[in-house]
C-alpha cells in the first residue's frame, strides 16, 4: 500500500548505513547518516547570532522601560530577535536532514550508495515498502465489467483470490476496493484494485499473478468443449434424438471454463450430446 524512495535532502558525504538490503525496518529506525560537521557549525553560529540578538532586545526594552529608547527602536531588536530564532530551528532542521530514519515500518529493497560516497541533494538511497496490506491491481474486460458493475448480487463477489507464480493460492482473499475511472482505450480493459493481508509477508512488490473471481451459476448446463464444433460464428453440437439419429443443433454459450463451457440456451438437461467422434 505505501512504496516510496528514500532520498536525500542534504548533500554531503554518507558516513554510517545501519540497515542491510532486504531487511525489516521499524519507524522511526536510524538507517542512514550523513557526515554532519558541517551542518553542526551553522547550529553553533546560529546560536550564537540569536544570543547577540537576545542581549540587544534586553538592553533596549531596559531603555524602553525608560523612555530613553523608542517604542519602534524595541520592535525592531524584537524582530531581530525572532529572525534569529528562525534561523537557530533552521539550522536544527538541517542537522536533523542528516539522520535519516524509516518513515514507517517496512522491507527496504538494494542500496543505490555505499558508505564514504559523496550524496547529492536529492540522491536516491533505497526504496522501502510497507507489505502489511498488498494492493493488486488487475485489468478486466469491458464484458466482464459489465457483469460485474449490474450484477445486484456482486457484493458477494467482491472476494477474490489470487494464484501466485508457481500455481499455488495465496493463503488470504482480497477484497476489490477501487475500480478505475476510465477504459483503456487501446485494450478494452478497465483496471480494479484489491486489497489483500499479508501478514505471513509472502508477497512483495512488483510480484505477479492471476486474479481469481468467483461468478456462480446455479443450475448450470455444462458441456466439454470437445463436443461442440463452429459454424461461422456460431457453436453447434451433435444430439442423439428419440430415433437414436445424430442431429446438429445450435447452442448459446453462457460462459467459458478450462475444458467446459456453460450452455445457455439450446440443450435441456435430458438431451444426449455426442462427445467426441462420429
Amino acid at each position: 500500500m505505501r512504496h516510496i524512495e528514500l532520498r536525500t535532502l542534504e548533500s554531503g558525504y554518507l558516513q554510517k548505513i545501519f540497515v542491510d538490503e532486504g531487511q525489516t525496518v521499524s519507524e522511526n529506525q536510524p538507517m542512514f547518516s550523513i557526515k554532519a560537521n558541517l551542518y553542526q557549525a551553522d547550529l553553533q553560529k546560529s546560536k550564537a547570532e540569536a544570543n547577540i540578538a537576545n542581549i540587544e532586545y534586553r538592553n533596549t526594552k531596559l531603555l524602553a522601560d525608560k523612555n530613553i529608547v523608542s517604542a519602534n527602536e524595541l520592535a525592531l531588536a524584537q524582530a531581530k530577535l525572532d529572525k534569529a530564532n528562525a534561523e537557530v530551528n533552521i539550522a536544527k532542521t538541517h542537522l536533523n536532514f542528516t539522520k535519516i530514519q524509516a518513515p514507517f515500518t517496512g522491507i527496504m529493497d538494494h542500496l543505490h550508495v555505499r558508505e564514504g560516497s559523496f550524496l547529492e541533494e536529492g540522491e536516491l538511497l533505497t526504496t522501502l515498502s510497507d507489505n502489511r496490506n498488498m494492493w493488486v491491481y488487475f485489468n478486466v474486460p469491458e464484458s466482464e465489467y459489465l457483469d460485474y458493475i449490474t450484477d445486484t448480487t456482486h457484493e458477494k463477489t467482491k472476494k477474490v483470490s489470487l494464484l501466485m507464480a508457481n500455481g499455488k493460492k495465496f493463503l488470504h482473499e482480497g477484497v476489490v476496493e477501487t475500480i478505475e475511472g476510465e477504459f483503456n482505450n487501446e485494450t478494452g480493459n478497465i483496471e480494479f484494485r484489491a486489497t489483500f493481508p499479508n501478514q505471513e509477508n509472502i508477497l512483495r512488490h512488483g510480484q505477479t499473478g492471476n486474479i481469481l473471481m468467483e461468478v456462480p451459476y446455479k443450475n448450470a448446463r455444462i458441456i466439454p468443449q470437445k463436443a461442440t464444433f463452429e459454424i461461422l460464428d456460431k457453436k453447434y453440437v451433435f444430439v442423439v434424438n428419440e430415433d437414436h439419429e445424430v442431429e446438429q443443433r445450435e447452442i448459446t454459450i453462457g460462459e467459458e471454463l478450462p475444458y467446459l463451457y456453460i450452455v445457455e440456451k439450446g440443450l435441456e438437461k435430458t438431451d444426449m450430446i455426442l462427445i467426441d467422434g462420429l
